[in-house]
């Protein structure tokens, strides 16, 4: 399956470093959304966060576990979900595709990290500080 491949490279991309592949693999107007509550990046913004990583020789390394690919009836976009084995242990992506003049294009994408029922609370402990700035500073805008 086309759109199958098109997530193996592109992650194969970050694994490798290669730059030029892993944004080709993406739609000219993209979205990029990140574990940290800051991380909601534009294409080009996403691009200058991940520069100085690919330059390094290496970006980052997610090796899907499990994917689920769901399409639409016109066959020109689809979704999925999928859990990834990272450098952050497990996380879970998910996004959309669209076809475009004949192959697929990643148009958005959500990086989580998969936090188990049982410890949601300490997660929250550990975040909660943080989580009320950020509240505070939305509900003024």
């Amino acid at each position: 399956m086309l759109i199958q491949n098109t997530l193996d490279n592109w992650h194969r991309a970050a694994g490798t470093a290669d730059f030029e592949s892993y944004f080709n693999l993406m739609t000219s107007d993209a979205v990029f959304i990140g574990t940290d509550a800051s991380e909601n990046w534009q294409i080009d913004e996403f691009k200058a966060y991940a520069k100085p990583h690919f330059d390094k020789g290496r970006a980052w390394d997610f090796t899907p576990l499990d994917r689920k690919v769901y399409i639409n009836e016109k066959t020109d976009m689809a979704w999925f979900d999928e859990l990834l084995n990272t450098q952050m242990k497990l996380c879970r992506g998910s996004g959309v595709l669209r076809k475009i003049s004949g192959k697929w294009k990643i148009a958005h994408y959500v990086l989580s990290i998969v936090i188990p029922n049982e410890n949601v609370s300490e997660v929250i402990q550990l975040k909660q500080e943080k989580d009320e700035m950020i509240i505070e500073n939305l509900r003024k805008h």
